[in-house]
């Protein structure tokens, strides 16, 4: 069974050969990143580790049975209580579930763990699956996304309002 694991130094070489292993997949849909991204995975790789220590994002990369990495789920911290979801999986594992299942789990631990009331994700027109993928866990359109935030493709924002239920002085609450 997949386990959503926060994001450590120790998955790197899983998440370079998920990168590698699918980039001519995810050009089809998304923006390329390039030859440098390859190159510079190693320092790109600590700048995501440290962001992630000083709390400027939350990282996920989801980990099948014999290790490797169906998919990458990161959280932008944007704004208090706001953040950005980006996510890729795998081509091995697209079509199944995966990415909702992922988000879903994604959106308890963004307003349990990281205080997120609101999560956004931009999406362009052409990646459809990626837009059914959003609705079926629970976002809204929002209208239209830069190109400039989605290399240069036409798309849309997407954002769901995150409830997280607990005590407050004997009673449930909801934020």
């Amino acid at each position: 069974m997949p386990e959503l694991q926060r994001l450590r130094a120790e998955h790197a070489p899983a998440v370079l050969a998920f990168e590698v292993a699918n980039r001519a997949y995810f050009t089809r849909s998304i923006s390329d990143r390039g030859d440098d991204y390859f190159e510079q995975f190693t320092e790109r790789y600590d700048a995501l580790l440290s962001d992630q220590e000083s709390g400027g994002g939350a990282y996920h990369v989801l980990v099948d049975d014999d290790g490797s990495v169906l998919g990458r789920f990161n959280l932008i911290f944007v704004a208090d209580g706001v953040a950005e979801l980006g996510y890729r999986v795998a081509e091995r594992a697209a079509g199944r579930g995966v990415a909702t299942s992922a988000i879903l789990e994604l959106c308890s631990l963004a307003a349990s763990r990281y205080g997120v009331h609101t999560l956004r994700a931009a999406t362009s027109e052409a990646n459809e699956p990626s837009r059914r993928v959003l609705l079926k866990a629970g976002f809204v359109a929002d209208g239209p996304a830069d190109p400039a935030h989605l290399g240069g493709k036409q798309g849309s924002w997407f954002r769901r309002v995150l409830v997280r239920t607990g005590p407050l002085n004997g009673r449930s609450r909801t934020e």
